[in-house]
């Protein structure tokens, strides 16, 4: 069957300087593309921006996404802006400095370029930033051989010696976790505070080692990392590392509309922040949906993706109500008013 691009709804708002699209998608992740594609084939005009610098770049591949396993990020994104193509959606390479409510309700947003366009609706897929821990050799290995996720990556590091560098209280289930994937597990007490006798039991239970002492760098050969140095220059060998960013949402765009972000926790420890917003991505501001990551911090590619469909299924019929609004505005008006009394034809 030939997927031909269906004609888009015409967009009834007035011509002017500035492009003006019914919806503009800021990010073009898993998130951004799922619903700009979903908003496309709702025959709406919609203009997704993106830097081309996800965050999973680093990984050879994209798991636990059904029937994409293994798919170069690259790769999937390429797939993804083909669709929304496809489908009549518009896609402009560059980042978005600002959003601002105009007063006729509409959102001027400006590009780096300088220049801007106007929008009905706002999607912003933005993600989030990690924020690593601060071990020389760390950063270099990240994505790759240091890892935070046992979901995304536990598969491809099962039965080897995994590290889990202890930088809070959340260390410990850490490590039990990344036990289900292999049962050559180290937890490296680095800075973290001193696990309790319950904690240490249940380590002990499982078989996890512990190590006392700060880790000073990580060791790599060739590439790939081969070691975890200790302060006193003690050498662990390690074949991966499991650490826990501290994960910031990149909301910095939605400030300017009076969003902050906020904090999330999960079993009482605190992974960092993202913007709020109810189960479609709808924020507290009218018009701005959030998905992805920067709405919710422990999202996988397939749930960012998800999320996406998600909220633009909820701008559309946001957008559906407006044009049923002005439809019934429009037909009251051109209806003509109860004929006076001697004022007719005579």
């Amino acid at each position: 069957m030939t997927n031909t691009p269906p004609q888009r709804r015409p967009h009834t708002a007035p011509a002017g300087p500035e492009p003006h699209y019914e919806a503009v998608v800021v990010g073009g992740g898993a998130a951004g593309l799922a619903g700009a594609s979903t908003l496309a084939r709702a025959r709406r005009s919609v203009l997704l921006v993106d830097a081309g610098h996800p965050r999973n770049a680093p990984a050879s591949g994209v798991h636990t996404y059904l029937a994409r396993e293994g798919t170069p990020p690259a790769d999937l994104l390429a797939a993804g802006r083909a669709e929304v193509a496809g489908y009549g959606g518009e896609i402009r390479s560059g980042t978005v400095t600002a959003a601002e409510r105009r007063l006729d309700g509409d959102f001027r947003v400006t590009l780096g370029d300088g220049t801007a366009v106007l929008a009905d609706r706002l999607l912003v897929t933005t993600g989030l930033t990690d924020e690593l821990p601060a071990v020389p050799g760390l950063a270099g290995l990240w994505g790759r051989d240091v890892l935070h996720c046992p979901y995304c990556h536990g598969w491809e590091v099962r039965d080897r010696a995994v590290g889990v560098l202890a930088t809070g209280p959340f260390a410990v289930h850490q490590a039990l976790l990344w036990r289900q994937w292999s049962d050559r597990i180290t937890l490296f007490l680095h800075t973290a505070p001193e696990p309790d006798d319950e904690a240490y039991e249940q380590l002990a239970a499982r078989g996890v080692a512990v190590v006392d002492g700060e880790v000073t760098a990580l060791v790599a050969d060739g590439g790939r990392l081969a070691a975890v140095e200790l302060a006193g220059g003690r050498r662990i060998g390690c074949d991966a590392l499991a650490v826990a960013p501290r994960f910031t949402a990149n909301g910095g765009l939605l400030s300017g509309l009076g969003l902050t972000a906020e904090e999330q926790e999960m079993g009482g420890h605190v992974l960092g922040t993202r913007i709020l917003a109810d189960p479609t991505g709808a924020t507290a501001v009218p018009g701005v949906w959030v998905a992805g990551n920067v709405a919710n911090l422990a999202e996988q590619v397939i749930g960012a993706a998800a999320a996406g469909v998600r909220a633009a299924a909820s701008i559309n019929a946001d957008l559906v109500a407006a044009d049923t609004r002005r439809a019934v505005a429009a037909a009251r008006a051109a209806v003509p008013g109860p004929v006076q009394a001697g004022t007719g034809p005579q």
